[in-house]
């Protein structure tokens, strides 16, 4: 397991060492002497824990405190400032800027090390509530919540750089009579089956996988070629069948599968209407389900699954 990440923000050298090597063995500890580089470092590390001096050559630690708060990218990371003004007003002033707590130069070490540990359990502690908040809690994967705020950040994302997204809606095929006939402990399992083979079919770290609702899961791709889309649907597909799970009460195969819609936009700098989009898929799904279902149609490709295959 990875230590977790403390990035000290210090111009004083001395400083910088004691922490440091009171740190070192239960934390990785990157040190750095300007606010300026403190926040690019910030945003390129994510540390989980910021140690700010005030008084600084460039940006004093007050300043620096608020670009991270500003920042959507750097506005989670906690900060303790550590500092000799020892005045009331500006451990106040710290606190109320958005910062944890606040030590005193000069600092007890042992006492340090005691208040940065109780600190990072809670960080840890907090990060897994909201974890569960946006993980489904039968197949481990996002939940719709999760990838609507997903969704929101990839659209932002492809605006600015003018490129494409797709997004998938997968529907196993005669759910509801593969619960009716074979219980739904047996359909609970089908959906963690099917969820750990949608995982494994959009497996890059960018894409995202999501419990969309019932027996429906979505799928989005960031930065791809609008076609592309269609491929990993049927990608997806292929793995589900490939799964060889008996539905002997399916009326298209005695094995379960699914049905694919795929919606992209277009690579472009203009408004990308995510409701649209959610509609257009679930079009194409409706189209698939019409086609005979356990195929993939798409905005930008409409063959049998078959052709599909030949583009690969």
């Amino acid at each position: 397991m990875n230590k977790p990440k403390i990035l000290i923000v210090d111009d004083e050298k001395m400083n910088i060492e004691l922490l440091h090597h009171s740190l070192k063995d239960q934390y990785t500890v990157i040190a750095v002497k300007e606010g300026v580089i403190a926040l690019d470092v910030a945003k390129r590390e994510r540390p989980d824990l910021i140690l700010l001096d005030i008084v600084m050559p460039d940006m004093d630690g007050y300043q620096i405190c608020r670009a991270l708060k500003d920042d959507p990218e750097t506005k989670e990371i906690a900060v303790i400032f550590v500092s000799g003004k020892d005045a009331l007003e500006d451990e106040l002033t710290g606190l109320n800027l958005g910062a944890i707590d606040y030590f005193r130069k000069p600092f007890n070490t042992a006492l340090v090390r005691a208040r940065i540990k109780n600190q990072i359990e809670l960080i840890k502690k907090t990060r897994q509530l909201e974890e569960m908040a946006w993980v489904d809690g039968l197949t481990g994967i996002w939940n719709r919540r999760m990838f609507d705020t997903k969704f929101s950040e990839a659209c932002r994302y492809a605006q600015r750089n003018k490129r494409a997204v797709s997004i998938m809606l997968i529907d196993i095929d005669y759910f509801k009579q593969y619960n009716d006939n074979y219980g739904h402990a047996a359909g609970d399992d089908v959906l963690v089956k099917v969820a750990k083979a949608l995982l494994l079919g959009a497996g890059r770290p960018f894409d995202t996988v999501a419990r969309y609702g019932g027996e429906e899961f979505i799928i989005l791709l960031n930065d791809v070629h609008p076609q592309d889309g269609a491929l990993v649907g049927e990608k997806v597909r292929e793995l589900v069948e490939a799964l060889d799970i008996e539905h002997k009460y399916s009326s298209i195969h005695k094995v379960l599968t699914v049905s694919v819609g795929v919606a992209s936009s277009r690579p472009s700098n203009e408004f990308i209407d995510q409701d649209a989009l959610i509609k257009l898929a679930d079009k194409c799904l409706y189209e698939a389900k019409g086609a005979g279902r356990n195929c993939v149609i798409s905005n930008d490709f409409r063959p049998a699954y078959d052709e599909l295959n030949s583009l690969e």
